[in-house]
């Protein structure tokens, strides 16, 4: 198992790390929509923040060496499933090969974003 940390994603915000590879796959930990440089959330509609969070996913990726046409599964949480349809239109935008996936909503959010994503993928 090897640890994946870039500083062009947001540090861990807990006692956890951004990515591990192990077995041939990269598993994330759940990426926020929040601006590696500043530190701060982006945005504060769906589009905004899916699309921070897909910049997020894909520095942790290539710092592992892979890329989105190799995700395998993606889970996705929303703070609010009205969002749904616009936060598809982001992820479409990312994830042309249509890995498998889930998508749920939850009560509540790291810092009160509206969308997480976790990945494996291939590597």
């Amino acid at each position: 198992m090897k640890i994946i940390s870039t500083e062009k994603a947001p540090a861990a915000i807990g006692p956890y790390c951004q990515a591990v590879t192990a077995g041939g796959f990269l598993f994330t930990s759940g990426q926020i929509p929040i601006d590696p440089a500043s530190n701060a959330v982006c945005g504060d509609t769906i589009e905004a923040q899916a699309r921070q969070v897909m910049l997020n996913l894909r520095a942790v990726l290539e710092e592992a060496g892979t890329d989105f046409a190799k995700v395998v599964k993606t889970t996705c949480f929303l703070s609010d499933m009205a969002n749904f349809a616009k936060f598809n239109e982001v992820y479409a935008e990312f994830f042309v090969n249509k890995p498998a996936r889930s998508c749920v909503a939850v009560k509540e959010l790291p810092k009160g974003v509206l969308c997480e994503v976790e990945v494996i993928a291939e590597i």
